[in-house]
C-alpha cells in the first residue's frame, strides 16, 4: 500500500515550497523537517542577509543626501555627527522581517493544504520495500524528492573552531558592529556582507584563494565589483591562504599567508555544501560525485524514484533556481519522467553595489562553443539618462549573440542589474531574438531602457562587421541622390 504521491525530505525552505506546490498539483505529499531551527538557519541566511543590506543602502543614501542639497538645521554640524546606528533595534527590525518571511509557508499553512508535516530525524530503508523512516514510522511513496538544507563549507584552519567564527546563517548573533572584520571567502554572500559592512563602519578584509572574487562569475564583471569594493575601503587578498587563526584575551589573530591580522570578528563565506551523510542513501545505490549527488537533466539520481533539487548536485545556492529545479523534479516525479531542468534562460544576481546579473553563457563558454560565429557588445550606464540622475554611472551591460540574432546569454554590472537581466532571460526561454529586444520601447527615463539600447548597439555593431551590406547601402544611397539630382 503506497501511502504518499510525493515524500519531500526538506528542511529547507525549497523543501515548503516544493510541499505546496505538491498539492496545487493534486498530490498526496508528506514533508519531512529534521528539525524546525535548520529551516530557520536557511531564512536566516537570505532574508536576514537581504535585511542587512536594505540597512547598508540606507547609509548610502543618507550620504547621498547632502550631496543633493539637504543639510542638518544646526551649524556646523553633518549627518555623520547627528546619526547612529542603534544594533539593537535594527537587530529587532531584521528579525521582524525574517519572521514574516517564515509565515508565508509555515507548518500551519501547509498542514492547511493538506500537506502531512512531520518533524524528527530519518532515513531510507529498501527492504522490504523502498520507504522512509522517521519517528518509528514507515512513509511508503511512489516518489521521493529530497530538499534538504545546506550547510556552511568550513575550510580546514587551524584553530578556527576554537577562535569561534559566523556564518551567513548565524550573523544575527553578533551584538555589535564589529570595528575589524575578517571574511574568508569570496563567494556571493561573503562580497555582499563585506561590503555592507564596510558601509556600517567596519575595516574590512577578504582572504580569497583565487586571484578574483566571484570565482564563478564573468572576469571582467567580477573584476568591477571587486575594484569597486576596494574602492571603499575594503582590502582584498587574493591567492592567499588562511593557515592558523587563534584567540589572544578579546581579539581574534588570523595568519593570511605571511599576514597576521588582527580582528574582533571572522566571517566564514566560502560557499555551501549538502547535507545528506544521515539519510543512508548509499545503501540504496544512490551514486555521488565526491559529496554531491549525480543527478540526470529529469533531476533523478542513479535511484529513478529518487530526485532531488536545491544545490546538491553543486554550483551555487539561489532560492529561485532551487524552486525552479524543484518544479522541475516535482512534474517528473508525479506525472511521467519527460521534463528536463534547463538552466539556460534561469537569471541569478548578486547584491553587490553595483549589482551583477547573468543569464546563460559567459562569454569565454559561447566562444568555446561556437566559436567565431558569435558577436559581443558591451555598452556603459555612464551613457543612460537615468544612470546619469541617479549618479550611478558604474557598470555595463554585456549582451552575447550568435551572429543570427540568437541571444546566447548577458552579464550585467549596475544599479538594478537583478531587475534588468529579467527580460533577456524571458528572451531567451522564449526564442527571441536580439532584435526584438531593441524594437520594446523602455519608458524614458529607466534603468530598463539599457536592455533596449544595449540591443540597438549589438545589431548596428552587427551591421558594420557585414562589409557587403554597409557597400549596398552606400551604393544604393550614392545611386538614389545621383538619380535625384
Amino acid at each position: 500500500m503506497i501511502d504518499y504521491d510525493v515524500v519531500i525530505i526538506g528542511g529547507s525552505p525549497t523543501g515548503r515550497y516544493a510541499a505546496a506546490l505538491a498539492t496545487q498539483l493534486q498530490a498526496r505529499v508528506a514533508l519531512v523537517e529534521p528539525q524546525k531551527p535548520t529551516f530557520a538557519g536557511q531564512c536566516w541566511r537570505w532574508g536576514y542577509s537581504a535585511a542587512l543590506r536594505s540597512v547598508g543602502e540606507t547609509v548610502r543614501q543618507i550620504e547621498r543626501s547632502q550631496q543633493l542639497g539637504w543639510d542638518s538645521t544646526s551649524d556646523n554640524c553633518n549627518l555623520d555627527q547627528t546619526l547612529s546606528l542603534n544594533w539593537r533595534q535594527t537587530k529587532q527590525w531584521m528579525e521582524a522581517v525574517v519572521s514574516n518571511l517564515e509565515e508565508q509557508d509555515s507548518p500551519a499553512m501547509l498542514a492547511a493544504l493538506g500537506v502531512d508535516v512531520i518533524f524528527g530525524q530519518g532515513e531510507f530503508v529498501s527492504q522490504p520495500h523502498l520507504a522512509f523512516v522517521v519517528n518509528q514510522r514507515t512513509l511508503r511513496s511512489r516518489t521521493y524528492l529530497l530538499a534538504t538544507a545546506s550547510q556552511p563549507k568550513i575550510p580546514e584552519i587551524e584553530g578556527l573552531l576554537l577562535t569561534g567564527f559566523l556564518t551567513a546563517e548565524t550573523i544575527n548573533k553578533l551584538t555589535r558592529i564589529p570595528e575589524h572584520l575578517a571574511i574568508i571567502g569570496g563567494d556571493p554572500s561573503g562580497t555582499e556582507l563585506a561590503q555592507t559592512f564596510a558601509r556600517l563602519g567596519s575595516n574590512v578584509t577578504m582572504i580569497i584563494k583565487h586571484d578574483h572574487i566571484l570565482g564563478k562569475e564573468d572576469p571582467e564583471a567580477a573584476g568591477l565589483i571587486q575594484a569597486k569594493l576596494e574602492a571603499v575601503g575594503i582590502k582584498i587578498l587574493t591567492q592567499t591562504e588562511v593557515i592558523q587563526a587563534q584567540k589572544i584575551q578579546d581579539k581574534k589573530w588570523i595568519q593570511a599567508g605571511n599576514k597576521a591580522i588582527e580582528v574582533d570578528e571572522i566571517i566564514v563565506a566560502a560557499g555551501q555544501q549538502p547535507q545528506l551523510n544521515r539519510l543512508n542513501l548509499e545503501a540504496l545505490g544512490v551514486a555521488f560525485n565526491r559529496e554531491y549527488l549525480r543527478l540526470n537533466e529529469k533531476l533523478q539520481t542513479t535511484h529513478s524514484r529518487i530526485y532531488a533539487c536545491g544545490n546538491l548536485s553543486g554550483g551555487y545556492s539561489y532560492p529561485h533556481l532551487a524552486n525552479y529545479e524543484a518544479t522541475i523534479a516535482l512534474k517528473n516525479a508525479l506525472y511521467l519522467p519527460i521534463f528536463q531542468v534547463n538552466y539556460q534562460g534561469v537569471p541569478w544576481a548578486v547584491f553587490s553595489d553595483p549589482q551583477l546579473a547573468r543569464v546563460g553563457l559567459t562569454e569565454t563558454q559561447a566562444k568555446r562553443r561556437y566559436g567565431d560565429d558569435i558577436l559581443v557588445y558591451r555598452d556603459y550606464f555612464k551613457h543612460l539618462p537615468k544612470a546619469i540622475i541617479e549618479e550611478e554611472t558604474d557598470g555595463f551591460f554585456k549582451l552575447i549573440g550568435h551572429q543570427n540574432g540568437e541571444i546566447l546569454g548577458a552579464s550585467i554590472v549596475g544599479p538594478q542589474a537583478s531587475e534588468m537581466i529579467s527580460i533577456i532571460a524571458l528572451a531567451i526561454r522564449q526564442g527571441l531574438k536580439i532584435q526584438a529586444i531593441a524594437q520594446l520601447p523602455q519608458i524614458w527615463p529607466t534603468f530598463s531602457q539599457m536592455s533596449q539600447q544595449t540591443a540597438i548597439a549589438w545589431l548596428q555593431h552587427q551591421r558594420r562587421c557585414n562589409t557587403l551590406l554597409i557597400d549596398w547601402i552606400e551604393n544604393l544611397f550614392h545611386w538614389r541622390r545621383s538619380w535625384s539630382s
